[in-house]
């Protein structure tokens, strides 16, 4: 059992984290947190010429909602965090920053490049300095 898990949640892909959820409250220890974490990409500098300033901060927000809407329908007790950037470097930094000991994610079915796990699924499992767990 677990005292801190970070479930890493894809706002895109938010049917993955309906499947990676109850697995967190399963392992979770009595008294234990859960902290779903989302992450928005950031947008290369030649795209931000071409949008609207604050098409960063509405994808916080629509983050924000859905991680918050994914907590309300399993009824959890978990915190919320999104962050900003690469998303196996944020992810490494929330479960280091919070000192978790167990990181949750789905992976997508992989191709060619990266044949058993998905890129940022690879990345979390070769640098993460606790647990991790990944759904397929």
């Amino acid at each position: 059992m677990y005292s801190k898990i970070i479930v890493a949640v894809d706002v895109a892909a938010i049917e993955k984290a309906e499947r990676i959820v109850p697995r967190a409250v399963q392992l979770r220890r009595e008294g234990g947190k859960i902290l779903l974490v989302g992450v928005v990409e950031d947008l290369p500098g030649y795209v931000l010429a071409e949008v609207p300033a604050s098409i960063s901060l509405d994808a916080r927000r629509d983050a924000e909602a859905k991680l918050d809407e994914l907590r309300k329908r399993h009824g959890l007790d978990a915190e919320l965090e999104v962050r900003q950037g690469a998303p196996a470097r944020e992810l490494l930094a929330a479960a280091a920053e919070h000192k978790a000991d167990l990181i949750i994610l789905a992976s997508h079915r992989p191709d060619l490049s990266n044949y058993f796990l998905g890129a940022t699924a690879d990345r979390v499992v070769r640098h993460a300095q606790c647990s991790v767990l990944v759904d397929r």
